[in-house]
């Protein structure tokens, strides 16, 4: 039993072993490929030149991963052949070169190669490829959507900067989807730290952040939610003026009114712009529990928002693993067509809000008021105020002198000369028979000279003996040696040495 066991084992193998080598009879050899690089990619000649030499040396370098070689050859035919036909796609390759490396020092090294690449040549159709490879270097860095957004800002920034300067390159579509996978990740990070503060009742910052979602990133997955989010803010902001019950009740229904016509706009917006989104439902839900109307949606936007909707990939299991085990966000969910945002973002900020409550709050207030003046208004002064600073007096009226009179308003009248005189035959001297007031004699009398005034005397006349003045007398001189005086104290002692 065992011998017959060994034959068949034995035949077996012989069997297989038969098998094995008639199917390598049979297969063919492989070619070699063709590794010949000297026909010219540019010219579609053979060349067999020396910068053409180097060139297709560096290329296979490149291909081996041998990238300080190849960068090596391509800086040696540039500096050898400057008027070479393989200058560009040289100067574009050492880019190529740090690019493939890959790292943080090589990446930044390939961006400064590609942007040198768009100066020297700005109208080449390389120049594109260089744009898009200055984006993609940001692309490959770019974090999640809750680390730091660096990365994904300046990914959106060159992927826009492509699509304006380059707009006839056949690398545009590519770029806009690029540009649509970046913009869903923004959108991502705004949209969560919005819903992270309307759970802690800051509706202020969410609504902020909401709506600069709503208006700049329209292509976001999840803008139905956004946007129920932020009607979900100004319920919120209605429901805490109920509660204010400082406030007259007629003052709190109006805000309240105001702030719940805001909610109603967003939840409106979901069903006329999204009517395919998940949550539209969410947003009907809403409309009728606060007794407002419900829109219809167009057919346009019904169009629009399911090829959206269409393109988009589900979020499978294997992608929200993936997502935790690698370095860059998931971008499965972004949108494949529609037009993404090539403007810079219109950011909403927490105090424009606030100022939006201020002046709610001040309409409510003065409903059925007449409107205040303008804060820059003067109001005149009354009769008896003093003038204001802030205005200049006015002049007071000037009546305008009678045409020939003297501008006091009175008109001076006198006789014609020849005339009779008037009273008392009084001569005609031109008066008008008119007397003069006062004495008739005007002379005026000589200056008087005034009086010289006394002599002083010094003496004092008395009964007495008489008292002569001795101011005047000299004083006598000091004796130094019969007084005493601290300079002329003659010295003592050692003090005698001093000649000081």
């Amino acid at each position: 039993m065992n011998r017959l066991f060994h034959k068949i084992a034995a035949a077996s193998l012989a069997f297989l072993l038969l098998g094995t080598l008639a199917a390598h009879a049979d297969k063919k050899p492989k070619k070699k490929k063709n590794t010949d690089l000297s026909a010219n990619p540019l010219a579609d000649v053979n060349s067999k030149q020396p910068d053409k030499e180097l060139f297709d040396k560096a290329m296979i370098a490149l291909k081996k991963g041998r990238f300080d070689v190849a960068r090596l050859d391509l800086q040696t035919m540039l500096n050898t052949y400057p008027e070479s036909e393989y200058r560009m796609r040289a100067k574009l390759a050492v880019g190529d070169s740090w690019f493939k490396e890959g790292g943080t020092a090589a990446l930044t090294q390939a961006e400064a190669e590609y942007k040198d690449f768009i100066t020297f040549f700005p109208n080449a159709p390389e120049a594109a490829e260089a744009q898009m490879k200055v984006a993609d270097i940001y692309y490959q860095q770019m974090e999640k959507p809750d680390r730091d957004p660096n990365n994904a800002e300046r990914a959106e920034s060159e992927y826009r900067n492509m699509i304006n300067m380059f707009p006839d390159s056949t690398l545009v579509p590519r770029a806009k989807q690029k540009l649509r996978d970046v913009q869903e990740v923004l959108a991502e990070r705004e949209a969560t730290i919005g819903l992270y503060y309307e759970t802690r009742e800051n509706y202020g910052a969410a609504i902020a952040r909401l709506e600069t979602v709503t208006d700049t990133y329209p292509l976001y997955s999840k803008s139905d939610q956004a946007l129920i989010g932020i009607g979900d803010a100004y319920a919120g902001e209605a429901r805490r003026v109920q509660m204010q019950s400082n406030l007259p009740g007629a003052l709190r229904e109006r805000l309240h009114s105001m702030y719940s016509d805001r909610a109603a706009q967003a939840y409106a917006k979901v069903i006329t712009r999204y009517p395919m989104a998940p949550h539209v439902e969410d947003a009907r839900d809403r409309l009728v529990a606060m007794n407002r109307p419900i829109p219809e949606a167009s057919q346009e936007a019904v169009a629009e928002n399911d090829a959206e909707e269409r393109s988009r990939q589900a979020l499978h299991f294997s992608d929200k693993t993936l997502g935790l085990i690698k370095h860059g966000p998931t971008v499965v969910e972004a949108v494949h067509v529609g037009e993404p945002s090539l403007e810079d973002p219109k950011r909403t900020l927490a105090p424009d809000i606030t100022k939006q409550n201020v002046a709610m709050f001040n309409e409510a207030v003065n409903v059925g008021k007449p409107p205040a003046p303008p804060a820059n208004a003067i109001t005149p002064t009354g009769a008896n105020e003093p003038p204001r600073s802030d205005q200049p007096s006015s002049a007071p009226l000037q009546l305008a002198p009678p045409a020939g009179g003297t501008g006091v308003g009175a008109e001076v009248l006198s006789a014609p000369s020849g005339s009779a005189p008037i009273t008392g035959g009084a001569p005609n001297d031109g008066s008008a028979g008119m007397k003069a007031v006062g004495p008739t004699n005007t002379a005026l009398p000589a200056a008087e000279k005034a009086a010289e005034a006394p002599v002083q005397i010094n003496e004092v006349k008395s009964n007495g003996p008489t008292v002569t003045n001795t101011t005047d007398k000299k004083k006598p001189k000091v004796n130094d040696k019969e007084e005493s005086d601290s300079k002329k104290k003659k010295k003592k002692g050692l003090a005698k040495l001093n000649p000081f």
